[in-house]
């Protein structure tokens, strides 16, 4: 986990795809929050991406490294409402309390990946896989 989040830690723009009906929608994210050997994420229930995934779990992130280097990762959207990872996403961005009123605000949900797989790829080296 600790390759794939070099690639989408916090603080760094990476993009989040999902599907909206048949058409493809991707969006920056700037937060992934290790977390008992999971990724999670943040986002509010009232936005897109948060209908798109609950209709449709499947997710791809796709971020660029230095080296000539970028990522890819899969998986599935699992939701849950993690007060550990609110509070974590308000310590580490506290530009959030511009959109959320706090951590426990009933508009922001989390997310982690399951079933997951993250592949690095490099234009001078063949592609290495992790499972996530």
């Amino acid at each position: 986990m600790d390759e794939v989040l070099k690639f989408i830690g916090n603080r760094t723009v990476f993009f989040v795809a999902s599907v909206d009906g048949d058409k493809p929608r991707v969006r920056p994210f700037g937060l992934a929050i290790p977390y008992q050997g999971k990724i999670y994420f943040t986002t509010g229930n009232e936005k897109d991406v948060y209908k798109q995934l609950i209709a449709n779990p499947n997710v791809e992130i796709c971020a660029m490294g230095l080296d000539n280097q970028w990522i890819r990762v899969s998986g599935k959207a699992v939701f849950e409402d993690n007060m550990v990872i609110k509070n974590a996403a308000f310590a580490e961005y506290p530009e959030l309390k511009n959109i959320y009123s706090s951590p426990d605000d009933p508009k922001l949900t989390t997310f982690y990946l399951a079933d997951g797989e993250a592949t690095i790829f490099s234009m001078l080296a063949p592609p290495r896989k992790f499972k996530i």
